[in-house]
């Protein structure tokens, strides 16, 4: 395998680095949905990236075979399309608890929401 083969590796390190930085160092819980977006989404594309093979073709036999055929394997693909399904759903949900904190605290931010409800229980 070539060097430029391996571009989607570093995509994935970049994206899932950009997506934990995110998550940990923003108080705000619009962009830590969005930085655990992008960490799935980083994930996705490295199972993803894992399943092709290279010169591989989708395994479905074909009738006149003239010779050995190299199959992808299909289950990582549609592994990952049940991820995309599920990560869709926890986003909208996540955005949701986030609408309804916003409604209740009249902020999205971490610490002010923590302040307020500290002196709420005091």
């Amino acid at each position: 395998m070539s060097t430029f083969g391996l571009w989607h590796y570093w995509v994935v390190i970049v994206l899932m680095m950009i997506g934990l930085y995110t998550v940990i160092a923003r108080d705000n819980l619009v962009k830590k949905v969005m930085g655990l977006n992008l960490f799935q989404v980083s994930v996705i594309m490295f199972y993803v990236s894992m399943g092709k093979v290279e010169g591989g073709t989708a395994p479905i036999i074909p009738e006149q075979a003239s010779g050995p055929v190299v199959y992808s394997n299909p289950l990582p693909h549609v592994l990952m399309l049940t991820a995309i399904v599920v990560g869709i759903a926890t986003t909208a949900m996540a955005l949701s608890l986030v609408v309804r904190i916003r409604e209740t605290y009249g902020t999205t931010e971490e610490d002010e929401i923590r302040k307020l409800d500290r002196a709420e229980h005091e």
